[in-house]
């Protein structure tokens, strides 16, 4: 079943549709699109038992995946944490956003990190069906428990807005969950208020009296039942950060993080150049599930000089390689969801290619698949997509990313110094794209 809360009843921009009371299909706002409906809930109940052409086939293919899962060296790590271990990990590179991306260093990680979510209110780990990694985690904390969070929400409340309480975050992942908001959207509304009524661009008059600062957990939460209620400002803040901004000074307007109006998600291009890339082509804007280029952050130099040409692929302050490596992720990408296979699992531990994917097709439909023909299908399908946004208005001007990742560095850590050279990645990933037109038979 999936289902709307109080936020998409009121039509929030960003209202969440959410599966299972914890499954949250989060962005560009799908739950205020039922909202507007009138449409609460879908349920769907099956009938009919899916039989497979060759069991015995399929399931040698199900287990050379499952082998390859327990035999990858972020196994144990990723079951543990989930993807809340990027709060250490990004931190260690020193890309976390902390205050609304002004930093990439946070001093408090220990305090909000994955590892001390498992240590101190993990109660158990919970999966997705059928899933052999179990990365969530079920957990009770001060009268509240829930599913979660993942990585966005829980860098969303702590280190992007200032705070560092670990509690509040996992708060907020329950109460965002129950209104059905997208985190992301929340989070950059907030950040970006803080930012500016910290420099003065924006002042508690010109937003029904309300004071927002650094860590200000009181506020937070007023700040969200309002936008879930569209109660007083709340109703324009309902309308996300980039319409809000509007009402603004172009500097203002400059300070929200989003890209063709979507809030970026919680990594600083800035030290990750290929996520830069995939934000800014991505078509609904800052999206980082069209391309999850996480293999930049393996160091798998020589498999990046055999799969693009260039080891620089696995440099994540390269720029060089990272349209190659983008637009193979965005192919492994539609793969990995015409399989309805986590990206986490098939695409960022990298277990899935398009040999055994066409194994695995081919024992279950009893329909002739090759790694070519799948190859040919899908690049064909990332081109047509390609050439059907700009056919509908989407243009190179459009695909960009906010000021703050293209002219301001980072002052500290390991990618101190570091900007996104976007025009290099884009001649890159454009010529790949327009040297091959879409197929005739995709």
């Amino acid at each position: 079943m999936a289902a709307i809360g109080v936020a998409g009843e009121n039509r929030v921009r960003f209202a969440a549709l959410v599966s299972s009371g914890n499954r949250v299909n989060g962005r560009a706002g799908m739950g205020a699109v039922m909202g507007a409906k009138r449409l609460k809930a879908i349920a769907v109940r099956g009938g009919r038992p899916v039989r497979l052409h060759d069991p015995l086939r399929f399931a040698d293919g199900v287990r050379k995946v499952h082998r390859a899962i327990l035999d990858h060296p972020e196994y144990e790590k990723r079951r543990r944490l989930g993807t809340t271990m990027l709060m250490q990990d990004l931190n260690r590179i020193g890309i976390l956003p902390t205050r609304h991306f002004q930093q990439g260093l946070c001093a408090y990680v220990d305090d909000v990190s994955g590892e001390r979510l498992a240590s101190t209110y993990k109660v158990k780990n919970k999966s997705c069906y059928n899933c052999h990694v179990h990365c969530s985690r079920y957990y009770v904390c001060e009268g509240i428990e829930a599913e979660g969070p993942e990585f966005e929400t829980l860098c969303g409340f702590t280190s992007r807005i200032g705070s560092g309480s670990l509690p509040f975050a996992l708060e907020m992942n329950r109460t965002l969950n129950q209104y059905g908001m997208d985190s992301l959207a929340v989070c950059e509304i907030v950040g970006w208020l803080m930012e500016c009524q910290e420099k003065g661009l924006v002042t508690p008059d010109d937003v029904d009296g309300l004071r927002v600062s650094w860590g200000d957990c009181d506020s937070v939460r007023r700040v969200v039942e309002m936008i879930a209620h569209r109660r007083g400002i709340g109703d324009a803040l309902a309308e996300g950060a980039t319409r809000f901004s509007k009402r603004f000074s172009e500097v203002a307007q400059r300070l929200v993080m989003q890209v063709k109006g979507l809030d970026i998600i919680c990594g600083d291009p800035r030290g990750i150049k290929a996520y830069g890339l995939a934000y800014a082509v991505a078509s609904r804007g800052a999206d980082h599930l069209r391309a999850e280029p996480y293999f930049e952050l393996t160091e798998r130099w020589e498999v990046a000089r055999r799969r693009f040409g260039t080891e620089k692929a696995a440099d994540r302050l390269a720029e060089e390689g990272k349209a190659a490596l983008v637009t193979y992720s965005e192919k492994i990408a539609l793969l990995t969801d015409s399989l309805t296979m986590c990206k986490n699992v098939g695409l960022c531990m990298d277990v899935i290619d398009l040999e055994s994917a066409a194994s695995l097709l081919a024992a279950a439909t009893g329909v002739r698949y090759t790694a070519e023909q799948l190859d040919r299908h899908f690049a064909s399908a990332v081109r047509r997509d390609f050439s059907l946004n700009r056919t509908f208005g989407v243009t190179r001007e459009h695909d960009t990313l906010p000021d703050r990742f293209l002219h301001e560095p980072l002052s500290e850590g390991p990618t101190r110094g570091s900007v996104v050279d976007l025009p290099r990645m884009l001649d890159d990933y454009y010529r790949l794209h327009e040297e091959c037109p879409p197929t005739a038979d995709g």
